[in-house]
């Protein structure tokens, strides 16, 4: 259930972010930015939307959407993508879209931590 992930979550480690960011075409200024920030994600839910905010010295950026249907995402570093979420065994499935390529977050709730995993980054053929 989604409840599971309605509280607000500070960043508290991060693995090769830095390789992801490269693999999504981020310039190397915002990397270093995106390497050293420790956002807070606050999602909470709003009747039958789920909304994601995560707050930072370096960007705010807000998502609202209905579990299973698509909708529009500008992304921290700009990109405009078409994304859907689902909810899976306990699991937030997040799909981003864009210029024929395709990544996927996995959030999930480990010994009460939010573990957010990216799995891979997906070119597909236009």
């Amino acid at each position: 259930m989604v409840d599971a992930f309605c509280a607000t979550w500070k960043l508290v480690e991060s693995e090769n972010f830095d390789d992801y960011m490269k693999a999504l075409g981020v310039g190397f200024a915002t990397r270093q930015v995106g390497n050293v920030t420790k956002p807070t994600v606050i999602i909470s839910q709003e009747g039958d939307k789920v909304v994601i905010r995560t707050q930072s010295t370096f960007k705010n950026t807000e998502i609202s959407f209905k579990l299973g249907e698509e909708f529009d995402e500008t992304t921290a570093d700009d990109r405009n993508c078409k994304s859907t979420v689902t909810l899976e065994e306990d699991k937030l499935i997040h799909v981003q879209k864009w210029d024929g390529k395709e990544t996927k977050f996995v959030r999930e709730i480990k010994d009460g931590k939010m573990v957010m995993s990216t799995r891979s980054i997906y070119f597909i053929n236009q």
